[in-house]
């Protein structure tokens, strides 16, 4: 059965197989509570028994069987729930742009595998195979010309020189094909993946975006700086909570109960009330905790700044990258066009009998590094945009 051709798309379809997505999904699938009246019940039995005094003794005996349902609600806080409910939905959103930032990361560290060693080492590879085949033409000629005496040994000997060596480089090439396929697989989360081909993405695109459109983009969408923005609105409202426990708390309750001496008890009665709590002295743990959110906010704000810069150095150095990738492009394509041209002048003159095997030798070695350079170049240009895409978020 043939090997299935992979394509970077398809890739993303492994992306819930990796741990550190798998346990960002479940961090950011928690659910903010709601308050809720609190229902509690209770049943108990009691055995008492007295004593008498004076010239006659003795004791009685009493059973005592109760039951109960009680419900408390708190009425009004100041707003100290609704807020305690605010900072939940906050952490969840959080949690949320911290999901996003890790698939990011896991998209982007499997098209650097893919750019970076599947695309880049399967040209390589293909260029080595090429240059196999060139050289043991060169070989068949060099043994023809030596065959009928036009030719010395030394150019049979260095042909097989170069051919040996060609051959090494595509083994390293192969080997180097198939850990890079590994390092993707793992990369992917698939370690024991089935095989597949690996489909030739590496043309050119030009990206067409500014600088500034970047940096704004990254700005407004890098999820990492999205959960720092949420947590900070989080910090906030943490210090108005902290506040809050400096106001009373306004509650209500109900009670129904039953008792007797007998089972089940029959003697019914119902409570109804309400209460303030005033919180007079806490031995000053409110405002320890009010200093503490303020203090956790500046912590917050600093990281946010810092991150900002990051964000710009990152846009930065992707996009300079991205363009020094695409000036090298043209250029090195231009030069396989000269060396290819090259070597066709000194496999001409070999085959003429005018020229010699280091000049062949030298062409070919020319030519392989060119197609080389170049395949570096255009895999240089897809790792500087997907650095791009990750350094602004782009989607």
């Amino acid at each position: 059965m043939p090997a299935l051709p992979l394509r970077l798309p398809s890739i993303r379809i492994f992306l819930p197989r990796r741990i550190r997505f798998l346990q960002s999904v479940q961090k950011s699938d928690k659910r903010s509570k709601v308050t809720y009246p609190q229902i509690s019940a209770s049943t108990g039995y009691d055995r008492y028994s007295s004593a008498s005094s004076g010239r006659l003794t003795g004791s009685s005996d009493a059973d005592q069987y109760s039951a109960g349902v009680n419900l408390s609600q708190m009425i009004y806080d100041f707003g100290k729930t609704r807020t305690q409910t605010d900072i939940q939905s906050l952490n969840l959103n959080a949690s949320q742009s911290d999901l996003a930032n890790t698939q990011d990361q896991i998209i982007f560290n499997v098209r650097q595998s893919y750019f970076g060693r599947i695309a880049g080492i399967e040209k390589t590879k293909t260029v080595a195979t090429e240059t196999v085949g060139q050289f043991q033409k060169h070989l068949d000629s060099a043994k023809g010309f030596y065959k009928v005496g036009t030719k010395p040994k030394f150019d049979v000997t260095k042909a097989e020189v170069d051919l040996s060596n060609a051959r090494l480089n595509l083994i390293k090439a192969d080997n180097a094909l198939r850990l890079a396929i590994a390092n993707l697989n793992n990369a992917m989360g698939v370690p024991d993946a089935p095989e597949y081909g690996i489909e030739d993405n590496l043309e050119f695109h030009k990206k067409d975006i500014s600088f500034e459109e970047a940096l704004e983009t990254a700005y407004r969408s890098r999820p990492d700086l999205e959960a720092l923005k949420i947590r900070k609105k989080s910090a906030e409202d943490s210090i108005r909570l902290a506040q809050k426990g400096f106001y009373p708390v306004v509650s209500g309750n109900a009670g129904y109960s039953w008792t007797d001496s007998s089972f089940p008890p029959s003697e019914n009665s119902w409570n109804v009330g309400a209460s303030v709590t005033f919180p007079i002295f806490s031995g000053y743990s409110t405002t320890y905790q009010v200093e503490e959110a303020k203090a956790n906010l500046n912590v917050i704000a600093s990281n946010e700044e810092a991150l900002r810069q990051s964000v710009f150095l990152d846009v930065q150095q992707a996009y300079l990258s991205l363009k020094e990738a695409e000036e090298r492009i043209p250029a090195t394509a231009l030069t396989v066009k000269q060396a290819k041209e090259n070597l066709d002048i000194a496999d001409g003159r070999y085959a003429t009998g005018v020229g010699n095997p280091i000049e062949v030798t030298d062409a070919q070695i020319a030519y392989t590094n060119a197609k080389n350079n170049y395949t570096q170049a255009l895999y240089d240009y897809q790792i500087a945009y997907s650095k791009l895409e990750k350094a602004a978020g782009l989607k």
